[in-house]
């Protein structure tokens, strides 16, 4: 067990009741749209670091569009400029929110991948691969240290390529024998990279491919003629995305690297379905499913119950102003937050938002907050540390302590 409590913890049980029901009762399930801060403006976001704290994404800006990095802790929303052109998007955040990746024109409008460092304040320019014209980056590596995308040589040709800040250099993927292939996600020790790659005769193959053989692994399909994968958990162990099966049907798919299998997710009874994002464990995975009426929904599967859930539904409670959410990109490796574009009925703009999942005082994410929070607060006591790493500082201080054990006391029972 951690450090024991304090007196004054003891104390302020009572003393603090007052102020600490007020908080927690502001803090439960909760949605959050930049529109808020910012005015207004179109914008989408893309990725969430493991805390929940920063979000990435583009926001209008004029008649263009700009990288940004909203803090949703001080709600500042940070513009990360261009590499000397007139347009950024933002792809993807470290695990501490420190490292951005994505692309931006140049000063001759030439597309070309970026590494943003908080550190810093500067855009770093990765360039592309010998011979190539344009390049952009679709991920990072939890310490920032790789970025992976894809580059193109003139004629539009894609290549799935793996930078190393250590180097200073891309690394060409290769391909399953065609001509193209293309990477969007990367596991966060750099190891493992995933996308889609041309087979030798011509069929796209969802492929992971791993750093320490060199070798690119098709991950097969559901017994019809194409993969793509778009996601890869933080161990590398479970990719996500979407494969088209004998009849024709694009499925979303979980595959495995333990039982080497390919598993179709749950559909909403429509013949389009895709996943973009799964979490560390593989339980939870976003994205978007059609309905039998042929609506596209924003779709959360969660393998642990077998089902696919259209967050609009799941969350009407945070939607009652006619708000919608449009598509979820990407979730935090807890599953715990979501992110990605919708409608803000306030501000009346498609906008980014950030989706709290978790009720206050849940440190385990089971929607209880029950004896297991009680305990796992007081295991932690006293220990540093706030989000993915250390669930249990609730109150995100930078320390398990008092507050965050009165904010388990005083929502004790609650999804129970």
């Amino acid at each position: 067990m951690g450090k024991r409590m304090s007196c004054w913890g003891m104390q302020a049980i009572v003393t603090l009741s007052v102020w600490l029901g007020a908080w927690t009762s502001a803090e439960a399930q909760r949605l959050h749209w930049i529109g808020a801060l910012q005015g207004g403006g179109p914008s989408f976001a893309s990725d969430v670091s493991a805390d929940g704290r920063f979000v990435v994404g583009a926001i209008a800006v004029a008649d263009s569009s700009r990288a940004f990095r909203w803090d949703t802790q001080t709600g500042v929303i940070q513009i990360l400029g261009t590499l000397g052109g007139t347009r950024s998007d933002a792809h993807a955040v470290s695990l501490d929110g420190r490292f951005v990746v994505g692309w931006s024109y140049n000063s001759l409008e030439q597309p070309r991948a970026f590494r943003w460092d908080a550190h810093t304040g500067r855009m770093q320019d990765l360039g592309t691969l010998p011979g190539h014209v344009a390049s952009y980056a679709e991920d990072v590596s939890a310490d920032g240290r790789f970025v992976v995308g894809t580059s193109y040589d003139a004629w539009r040709i894609g290549r799935a390529f793996r930078w190393d800040a250590h180097t200073g250099r891309m690394q060409n993927l290769g391909t399953l024998g065609g001509l193209e292939s293309k990477a969007f996600g990367v596991s966060a020790d750099g190891r493992f990279v995933v996308g889609w790659a041309n087979n030798a005769i011509n069929r796209d193959r969802a492929f992971r491919w791993d750093a320490q053989t060199g070798v690119m692994q098709d991950l097969g399909t559901l017994d019809g003629p194409r993969s793509m994968a778009f996601g890869v958990s933080a161990d590398g162990r479970f990719v996500v995305g979407h494969a088209v099966d004998a009849d024709g049907q694009q499925l979303a798919f979980r595959w495995d690297a333990q039982t080497g299998q390919m598993l179709g997710l749950s559909t909403m009874g429509g013949r389009f379905n895709q996943a973009h994002s799964v979490s560390v464990d593989g339980r939870f995975m976003v994205g978007y499913a059609y309905d039998a009426d042929n609506t596209g929904r924003v779709a959360l599967w969660d393998i642990q119950t077998q089902q696919v859930h259209d967050l609009n539904q799941l969350y009407a409670d945070l939607l009652a102003d006619g708000s919608r959410l449009a598509r979820a990109y990407a979730l935090s490796l807890d599953g715990r937050y979501i992110v990605g574009l919708g409608y803000n009925a306030a501000t009346g703009n498609g906008e980014a938002y950030l989706l709290d999942t978790w009720r206050t005082g849940d440190t385990d994410g089971n929607g209880c907050i029950n004896e297991a929070d009680l305990l796992n607060v007081l295991l932690a006591f006293g220990t540093p540390g706030t989000g993915y790493t250390r669930h249990e500082d609730i109150h995100k201080d930078g320390i398990v302590d008092d507050a965050d054990l009165l904010i388990v006391l005083f929502n004790f029972g609650q999804g129970c």
